[in-house]
């Protein structure tokens, strides 16, 4: 397969894009998003790297398929990466997404080479009060009321509810995301919510010793900014906080966010990053 190739494994929905040659490079979403978060990253990537899209399942083109267990999602993510003969891979995850990343380093060191988390909260003490339309939307009362009756332009505020500048959403997100059911979401919620309840991500990662790069928006309206500086508690970590970004930097800041991702990744590849 060449680039932008689609195929189904474990019940999720993947996309390959780039020479399957280059490095490979996974990337995966967060909850209530699907693998159109990334796409305005996507085309500078896959001119250096064979970059591999989840929609894990539940969400954009996957089916539903409980439970929604951190580790179990990370167990998913390695039957797949062992059916496609990878190991050691340079792997980056967006907000939630970074958290079945750092399941997957814990159960299969083997198949993480480094990791990359973008505004991926560090504990539950970090979490702030959400704007109002994502409370109505995400919450009950309202939400299961409202949720089927979402429109893409409900959905677009919704999304860009999390950023601080203005952002295009991508037609493969707002798709993504209307797919997902509300039970699902929920579900997934509760169980990403248990996870780092259960022991902070810099306390997990501090264990495994991979190099790590954090990436926060330094206006993240999600998660305190300044918490990003406790993943510094791993060795040989890397934090970068971009100035006047919020929670999505994917769309935000789309071109700082892959340099610095295709920087750090350099090592891994074997040679330097030609940056766009």
């Amino acid at each position: 397969m060449g680039g932008n190739d689609v195929e189904h494994s474990h019940g999720m929905h993947v996309v390959h894009d780039g020479a399957r040659q280059a490095p490979p490079l996974l990337l995966v979403h967060g909850s209530g998003a699907s693998g159109g978060s990334w796409a305005p990253m996507v085309p500078a990537l896959a001119g250096h790297r064979h970059v591999i899209r989840i929609d894990l399942p539940g969400c954009g083109h996957s089916p539903p398929a409980p439970p929604y267990d951190v580790p179990v999602q990370a167990a998913r993510v390695a039957a797949l990466l062992d059916d496609l003969g990878l190991r050691h891979i340079t792997a980056a995850g967006h907000s939630s997404g970074g958290y079945v990343l750092t399941a997957l380093a814990e159960q299969r060191p083997d198949l993480v080479g480094s990791l990359t988390l973008i505004s991926t909260g560090p504990a539950l003490d970090a979490f702030l009060p959400q704007p109002a339309v994502l409370r109505a939307l995400l919450e009950p009362p309202l939400g299961p009321l409202l949720w089927p009756l979402r429109t893409d332009s409900m959905i677009r505020k919704a999304i860009r509810a999390t950023a601080v500048r203005p952002v295009d959403v991508p037609d493969e997100l707002v798709a993504g995301v209307r797919s997902i059911s509300y039970r699902t979401f929920r579900a997934m919620d509760r169980q990403t919510t248990a996870y780092v309840a259960e022991r902070s991500v810099p306390e997990r990662l501090a264990a495994l010793r991979l190099p790590l790069l954090v990436i926060f928006g330094a206006a993240d309206p999600r998660w305190e900014p300044s918490s990003a500086h406790r993943y510094e508690r791993v060795p040989d970590a890397r934090v970068e906080l971009l100035p006047g970004v919020g929670h999505l930097p994917l769309l935000e800041a789309p071109e700082a966010t892959g340099e610095l991702l295709l920087g750090f990744t350099a090592a891994d590849a074997g040679a330097p990053p030609v940056l766009p």
